[in-house]
């Protein structure tokens, strides 16, 4: 099948801001089932959808809900009503007595936004898979670094997408720039071999590219020599902090997979070695193949900062469907859904002691925790109400806080 580039040629291969919102990403059947709709008079027809997952990736026991700010800003202008778990709320697939938790609902003329499902859902997926990865990672790491280092195994646009929902998902850093710009942060990094291999071309010493970095970058940036260039990590890890004395703040072991050795041990040499010479305020920074299965046993090893690549940025999406579960007919709501939906406009509620929830229909009174008995609060808020908004998504520092805390309840 032969397909029309008309423009395309001259540009990379992604959708605008104004593309998305214009429902330009949207799967074709959706602007078919417009083209049918509107014929018969129904694209006024009111609804109620809800997003809910079956499952999270891995069989994971709780994810973290992220893309609300990217939701509200696609469904901004249109007629609808929205409510959402707040952002960064820990969530589970299905509640204490095994219902499919809504995580978000959409009410409203279902012409309005019929188009915008299919980015609605990427956008969550994406965001919530991200932010899920990110606080695993941190949950493992504890009260070690966690910085992102993953821009670079995805689409470039997506960067600042990647570094924001990372960063409120828990990390504590991130690398890329544009990233870090949306975070209102400074972006965290040390140096690449390029460095170093070009100063041993040039000069014949690799050395000097530590030295010459020190003398170059600002002084309020943290001095992190990278030491698995040309000789053992553990040598080149006591030959820059000879050179670079009190001013470096640590060193950072990339070694490549194919000749990695046994990491851990890696770790505790150059650790040892460091310390037997005086050099104990010399942080080490891990980077290459870092999760939350090997973080623990590297943190033991010696390691007090964790550079995590694809493991954060090429995170498993969360399957969000999203669905007709009321239809509004003759001014009133009648519950209406697929098989294997529970019909109805719902509400989620919370035990804040031991994070239990309890989905109910929405006119429901709220129920009591069925595990310590404690009241219940409404999880579900409204951020638009009838097209206007009437709440926001928390700044990612505010979110970032609220996940950090709630980790504290869970385990991995």
């Amino acid at each position: 099948m032969n397909g029309k580039m008309s423009g395309w040629d001259e540009r990379f291969i992604y959708a605008t801001f104004d593309e998305v919102r214009s429902g330009l990403t949207t799967d074709v059947y959706f602007s078919r089932t417009r083209k049918v709709l509107e014929k018969y008079g129904l694209l006024d027809t009111v609804v109620h959808m809800e997003v809910t997952t079956s499952k999270l990736p891995n069989d994971y026991e709780w994810g973290v809900y992220a893309g609300l700010r990217e939701v509200l800003k696609l469904l901004e202008g249109r007629n609808v009503t929205v409510r959402s778990l707040p952002e960064g709320t820990i969530f589970h697939a299905k509640d204490f007595y095994g219902y499919k938790v809504p995580v978000l609902t959409v009410e409203g003329p279902y012409g309005e936004f019929l188009e915008l499902e299919t980015p609605l859902l990427g956008f969550l997926a994406s965001a919530s898979g991200i932010a899920t990865k990110a606080a695993r990672v941190k949950k493992a790491a504890g009260e070690k670094l966690v910085l992102s280092f993953g821009a670079r195994r995805q689409h470039p646009a997506l960067a600042p997408f990647i570094e924001y929902y990372a960063y409120v998902g828990g990390a504590d850093a991130v690398s890329a720039i544009l990233g870090a710009e949306a975070l209102g942060i400074r972006a965290t990094g040390t140096m690449p071999h390029s460095l170093l291999i070009i100063f041993r071309g040039v000069y014949g010493d690799h050395t000097l590219a530590w030295k010459a970095y020190d003398e170059v970058i600002e002084k309020d940036v943290n001095r992190v020599a990278l030491v698995d260039t040309f000789y053992d990590e553990t040598e080149e890890a006591l030959m820059a902090a000879k050179l670079l004395g009190p001013k470096l703040w640590g060193v950072r072991l990339d070694t490549p997979g194919s000749r990695r050795g046994n990491f851990e041990e890696i770790i505790r040499e150059v650790r040892w070695k460091l310390d037997i010479n005086g050099y104990n305020h010399v942080k080490i920074v891990v980077s290459g193949g870092i999760d939350e299965e090997n973080i623990p046993a590297l943190a033991r090893a010696g390691a007090d900062a964790f550079g995590v690549g694809a493991a954060i940025s090429t995170a498993q999406p969360v399957d969000f469907a999203m669905d007709i579960t009321a239809m509004k007919i003759k001014g009133e709501w009648r519950p209406i859904a697929k098989r294997g939906k529970l019909s109805g406009r719902k509400q989620v509620y919370r035990c804040d002691e031991c994070l239990a929830d309890v989905v109910a229909p929405s006119d429901a009174q709220a129920p009591r925790c069925p595990k310590c008995g404690k009241p219940m609060r409404p999880l579900l808020e409204t951020y638009i109400e009838d097209g206007k908004p009437v709440k926001k998504v928390e700044d990612p520092h505010s979110v970032r806080k609220y996940v950090l805390e709630q980790l504290k309840k869970v385990e991995l």
